[in-house]
């Protein structure tokens, strides 16, 4: 008896040996668990912290694949449909300078000409090929010591001269041998400057513009895009990282294509005819029109930045636009212009070249009305080639002369 008894107790303290070493581990399993896991948040919240403070995306910015793992894009990174264009659109200024072709290595023999502008000089519908960059290096100009004129788009589609200074800014760090720069009246407007994306998500370079040539525009403006803390996190620049990462895959895409745009089949064409008006803006027509509201400081800053680098001819263009000769095409030569201010500001702005010296091309009717697409300044490829014999020319004669 008393050995089952000794059997039996043996049997249960096994048992409950057993249940209590269950009962053990599984607490050190969750505790375990526990502790791996407030490790993890603490990492994280120390890598989110350790973002936020050193800010690397601007450093970031400059890793790219482009130029060494594939081509380097034609034009600056601009879209709104990836899946079509193998493009999107960022506000990271050195990534999109990095994915350039600009940011290639200089080549002896080359004569380096960087074009700024608007969609027109972006090529907005436009194959790469047939923009204005496109076509002025298909042209085979060549300086007078014979060198090849190697013409590099950095336009980009918005209307806005301070949006044109932020990327002339960028791009004088690489080596050019002179500037083109095309412009609109639409680009002008004081009130519109901050309109265009990368000029409002690049405050600190923009105030530093603002102060550097003494703009009169507000830097304080509430259209620039501020981050506090939690902004400059990984979280809170996750769509800034994602875009960095996408404008690389979608590299991979580019350089196998030569595809950047969606291209549709159809688009509404430009307005010929229009309301017996000649508004512009918020003046209802030239006796409320006030001169001040175009931003010439913009543009002489934009010309004195090109200056300060020495020897770089800066060539500015009054760019093609549409001209109608439909229903009251009397009052506008567009949709866009009024008779009235276009002429004013054609007028001012030979006026201003001619007081200047500056370097200055009017090339407002050179290309024929047919030869527009769905705005006043964009241009088929015939309208872009015509547009580009004259900088082409306009580029070569100047070279010959300047110092």
């Amino acid at each position: 008896m008393t050995h089952i008894v000794n059997i039996t107790q043996f049997k249960m303290g096994q048992k409950w040996g057993w249940l209590t070493g269950a009962r053990a581990k599984e607490r050190h399993t969750w505790g375990f668990i526990l502790r791996v896991v407030m490790k993890a948040l603490g990492l994280l919240v120390a890598l989110n912290v350790l973002f936020a403070v050193t800010n690397p995306l601007p450093t970031l910015g400059k890793l790219t694949i482009y130029n060494w793992l594939v081509d380097g894009r034609a034009r600056l990174p601009y879209g709104e449909n990836p899946a079509e264009s193998y493009n999107l659109s960022l506000n990271n200024l050195n990534a999109m300078f990095a994915s350039h072709e600009l940011a290639r290595d200089k080549a002896e023999d080359e004569f380096r000409v960087i074009l700024v502008g608007d969609s027109a000089t972006w090529g907005f519908l436009l194959r790469p090929e047939d923009t204005l960059a496109g076509q002025i290096n298909r042209g085979g100009y060549q300086t007078a010591d014979g060198r090849r004129v190697v013409a590099y788009n950095v336009g980009y589609p918005t209307m806005s001269l301070l949006k044109d200074v932020l990327m002339l800014d960028k791009a004088l760090a690489y080596e050019p041998d002179m500037v083109v720069w095309l412009v609109t009246l639409e680009s002008f407007p004081r009130d519109r400057q901050l309109d265009s994306p990368p000029a409002a998500n690049n405050p600190d370079t923009v105030r530093d513009l603002i102060e550097r040539y003494d703009l009169q525009l507000d830097p304080d403006d509430e259209r620039f895009v501020e981050y506090d803390f939690w902004d400059n996190t990984i979280y809170g620049q996750r769509r800034a990282l994602a875009d960095w990462i996408n404008l690389q895959r979608y590299g991979v895409m580019w350089d196998t294509t030569g595809i950047d745009q969606a291209y549709p089949e159809t688009y509404p064409l430009r307005t010929s005819d229009f309301e017996a008006d000649e508004s512009w803006h918020e003046f209802e027509g030239p006796e409320d029109y006030a001169a001040d509201y175009l931003t010439w400081d913009v543009l002489e800053a934009g010309i004195r930045r090109v200056a300060e680098v020495g020897d770089v001819p800066l060539l500015v263009v009054n760019e093609p636009i549409f001209i109608s000769d439909g229903v009251n095409s009397d009052l506008r030569y567009n949709l866009w212009y009024p008779r009235w201010l276009y002429d004013r500001y054609r007028a001012d702005l030979a006026e201003r070249a001619a007081a200047e010296n500056w370097q200055y091309l009017d090339g407002w009717d050179a290309v024929a009305p047919e030869e527009f697409t769905d705005s006043p300044v964009h241009m088929t490829p015939e309208g872009m080639r015509v547009l580009s014999e004259l900088v082409g020319e306009g580029i070569v004669e100047i070279e010959s002369w300047s110092p």
